[in-house]
């Protein structure tokens, strides 16, 4: 059995998060939601940008406000490419704020980024193997 992945990313201008993602790394919009919500297609998953406002609650009962300054969490959107220097700087000029050097490894090459709501992403380019060149058994 497999189960669907929706990517859903809360963004408080659904129009600026829109031109950034398709800018940023070539999706291209599916279906609209009305005024909240644009589905965007061109990776593995579909990225659904739902527009909430910010400094509101992420739901009733849950503490804590959305806030689209930089902010870490534990989860992340990882997004492969196939020539890395080109995806960072269509990243950049498309608004994403790039947080180090690129960094090798065995398995390929990282940058890290962050969107214009302060969420995380990283773009990745895989030689070799890709991560088969690390793993274990």
């Amino acid at each position: 059995m497999t189960i669907e992945l929706l990517v859903n990313l809360d963004v408080a201008d659904l129009a600026q998060a829109e031109a950034f993602y398709v800018a940023a790394l070539g999706l291209r919009v599916g279906r609209r939601f009305g005024e909240g919500g644009v589905e965007l297609l061109g990776a593995s998953s579909p990225v659904y940008l739902l527009k909430k406002p910010a400094h509101s609650r992420p739901g009733p009962g849950i503490p804590g406000r959305r806030d689209y300054s930089r902010h870490w969490t534990p989860v992340h959107l990882d997004f492969v490419v196939d020539d890395l220097v080109a995806a960072c700087a269509r990243a950049e000029a498309a608004g994403a704020t790039r947080e180090g050097d690129i960094r090798s490894a065995n398995w390929g090459r990282i940058a890290t980024f962050a969107d214009p709501f302060g969420h995380g992403f990283c773009l990745l380019e895989f030689v070799g193997r890709g991560y088969d060149e690390i793993a274990t058994r």
